[in-house]
């Protein structure tokens, strides 16, 4: 008799393993930095559902292996949403053998002043591991002496290449990703933001919001404008003993 042989049945689920080291973040900005660039994605790939952003998620790669835990990730080619046993919806930790064998594609760190690593041992973690991006941000320049405030590298032959530029395409994702100055959570400085392929950064929701009120009231001006401009004619018509009413039905 022959018996039918899963693998996957004897691995862990991600019910059984551990969702977090409790290892808190060294700063507000690990935290900040990953979910502005989340957010965006929510919104200009809002009909997208092949797409997971994790933010201080584990990444468990080999059963054997403790998780690695980026600030951020990306990964393509899966579902958006992962429904769990009991119906239970979202991801307690990112399982590679529960999605496929899908790698990420991108990993961020954010540099803090506590350092660890970002520019040597992590980047070959990173590399190991398959991430065909891999982006650093030192955002406070904690760690000048070790590398770029802004460092983005792309996986060729197994090792990183970095890549020239600010901000850098990356056609494999259909994005690029650079640093601009902004406004999130009323809160002014330099941030890591998504660009189209013609180097134009794409808004935040706040953004877009005071964007959409700018264009009502410059709108709402020149209707004013218009109307001003066209009671001034009203007025010199009757002056010239013309019934406007009359010419301008």
């Amino acid at each position: 008799m022959m018996l039918n042989y899963d693998p996957l049945q004897y691995l862990p689920t991600s019910e059984e393993l551990p969702s977090s080291d409790e290892t808190p973040v060294d700063n507000e900005l690990q935290d900040t930095i990953p979910h502005l660039l989340k957010s965006i994605l929510a919104i200009i790939w809002s009909e997208r559902r092949d797409w997971f952003f994790g933010i201080d998620m584990g990444y468990y790669y080999n059963p054997k292996q403790s998780a690695i835990v980026p600030d951020g990730f990306l990964s393509l080619g899966v579902q958006r949403w992962k429904t769990r046993p009991k119906g239970r919806q979202g991801r307690l930790s990112y399982v590679l053998w529960e999605e496929n064998g899908v790698v990420p594609i991108l990993a961020i760190e954010i540099v803090s002043q506590t350092y660890n690593g970002e520019y040597d041992q992590k980047k070959l973690d990173y590399a190991d591991l398959g991430f065909l991006y891999y982006i650093i941000y030192d955002s406070d320049n904690y760690q000048p002496h070790k590398g770029d405030s802004f460092e983005v590298d792309r996986l060729v032959d197994g090792v990183y290449v970095r890549q020239p530029g600010n901000p850098v395409w990356m056609p494999e994702i259909g994005l690029g990703i650079g640093t601009a100055e902004g406004t999130y959570l009323d809160w002014t400085r330099e941030w890591l933001y998504w660009y189209d392929q013609n180097a134009r950064r794409y808004p935040s929701e706040n953004e877009r919001t005071q964007q959409a009120e700018q264009r009502a009231t410059q709108a709402q001006q020149a209707a004013n404008q218009a109307q001003q401009e066209l009671e001034a004619l009203k007025s010199r018509l009757k002056q010239m003993g013309i019934n406007p009413d009359q010419l301008l039905d």
